[in-house]
């Protein structure tokens, strides 16, 4: 799958789209069947006990597979989620930014379903696993 939005065009979607989060994500990587995205971890993305939140593992795979797929098909503001499945499978290291390496895993004409793995960065294990199919709007 050929990109056809590069990191700089990404960015200045999101800075366009979503002002509200662009800064807390960036993108790191397009690779050949996906994308790299960091969550910069802030003391608003934190949970009693120092640790990431559910719901900011949750927005950095949403906004990887987001981001995937746009990254394919260009700037669709309203490609949805319509599903998503979560694991998480290990408390994220305290003081230290998220990676979600990510992976189309179909890209259609109306749905696109990606996989995003999740890492502390500087861990080898993945801190969470997410699942998302999104749903693209008609030409």
């Amino acid at each position: 799958m050929t990109p056809v939005m590069d990191i700089p065009a990404l960015t200045q979607f999101l800075a366009d789209v979503f002002p509200q989060v662009c800064d807390d994500f960036a993108v790191e990587e397009i690779t050949d069947d996906g994308i790299v995205i960091r969550l910069n971890v802030a003391e608003r993305h934190l949970r009693p006990g120092g640790t990431v939140s559910g719901p900011s593992m949750f927005g950095l795979a949403d906004v990887a597979v987001y981001l995937a797929v746009l990254s394919r098909i260009g700037p669709k503001a309203l490609a949805v989620t319509t599903n998503c499945s979560i694991d998480f499978m290990r408390k994220p290291a305290a003081g230290v930014d998220l990676i979600a390496d990510c992976k189309l895993l179909k890209l259609g004409r109306v749905l696109a379903v990606g996989d995003a793995l999740i890492f502390s960065e500087g861990m080898d294990q993945p801190v969470c696993r997410a699942t998302l199919t999104y749903s693209i709007p008609p030409k």
